[in-house]
């Protein structure tokens, strides 16, 4: 009698744990328990950027809430794949987290035949993190003095005016690609290893302009060796309150370039699991001293539902694809 006791206690006990496992039970106590070990934030960002500031922050902001460990584990390199790849191999319980951006999640499904991950199977994308908008930079003695003078100058010497970016299929080239089409002009686009070379070149002329946050080219901004003719946004941003907006330059009516940054965990995780870690992730980013780091980075809150998000993901895949369509642009 006692041994059939204590194999009935262990089947029902395996029984509760597939269930569990497969949804079928309340997630409330997982929830309440969560994290039970340290917690991964995989980012393929390098160290030392914006985004990896804002992942340290979050991480921060989790470990003291949670009472374990949360450490930010950079995988940069091989178009973000490096990262995913990592992160598919790690626990998909929710103690691995996952950072993508707007190539990642928008532009590469457009860029590449075929991807070794799927944005739709693999990701449940929590929440925003940030978002940043581009603003067309030019040599601090340029000629022009608005977008509608650059456009100007494009039109009227077809093919010879350039832009740069650091790849192809990043969101400079991208956003450089859409104003191309949104203004009917045509332009050469030049490709640098290194953000650093690419304002350089832009501050010695050797390039017409550049799209740039102000994370990327507001160091040369400030140096006096740039300026910003306008920004890609839908209004002024408030700390560049003398920079107008694409339209208010002479350029066409809403035209945005953003970047944004996301937290994804796998697909699957229970609701309640998930829901913690989005709304602790959002409390820390609300705190005073992270949204001081956000304007030293130029960074803007990005508060949004998870369904509004989702369509936000898929309208920006939507526009992304189109714009690579008509440019012939591929990785492959």
């Amino acid at each position: 009698m006692f041994h059939k006791s204590i194999m009935s206690r262990r089947s029902l006990t395996a029984l509760a744990l597939a269930l569990a496992a497969g949804g079928l039970l309340p997630a409330t106590a997982s929830a309440q328990s969560f994290p039970t070990k340290p917690v991964r934030i995989i980012t393929p960002f390098p160290v030392g950027g914006g985004p990896d500031g804002v992942a340290r922050l979050v991480a921060d902001k989790l470990s003291r809430a949670w009472g374990q460990p949360v450490v930010v584990e950079n995988r940069p390199g091989g178009n973000g794949f490096i990262a995913i790849d990592a992160w598919k191999r790690g626990a998909k319980d929710g103690h691995d987290l996952l950072i993508l951006d707007n190539v990642h999640l928008a532009a590469y499904p457009s860029l590449f035949k075929k991807l070794p991950y799927d944005p739709a199977k693999d990701f449940d994308t929590l929440l925003p993190l940030f978002k940043t908008y581009f603003f067309f930079t030019v040599p601090s003695n340029s000629k022009y003095k608005s977008v509608g003078d650059l456009i100007a100058d494009a039109k009227a010497n077809p093919g010879k005016l350039n832009y740069g970016s650091w790849s192809i299929g990043n969101p400079v080239h991208l956003g450089s690609e859409l104003f191309e089409s949104a203004t009917g002009t045509q332009m050469e686009h030049v490709i640098y290893k290194e953000t650093t070379q690419l304002y350089t070149s832009v501050s010695t002329g050797e390039l017409a302009f550049a799209l740039g946050t102000s994370a990327t080219a507001g160091p040369l901004y400030r140096a006096g060796k740039l300026k910003f003719l306008a920004v890609a946004a839908p209004q002024r941003v408030a700390a560049f309150p003398d920079v107008p907006t694409v339209a208010e330059s002479g350029g066409p009516k809403g035209f945005e370039v953003t970047g944004w940054n996301a937290i994804a965990v796998p697909q699957g995780l229970p609701a309640a699991v998930t829901e913690k870690i989005k709304r602790d992730v959002e409390k820390g980013l609300a705190e005073a001293d992270v949204q001081e780091k956000f304007k030293s980075f130029g960074y803007e809150p990005f508060p949004t539902t998870r369904d509004q998000f989702a369509q936000f993901v898929k309208s920006e895949t939507q526009r992304f694809g189109e714009v690579i369509k008509k440019a012939n642009v591929s990785l492959d």
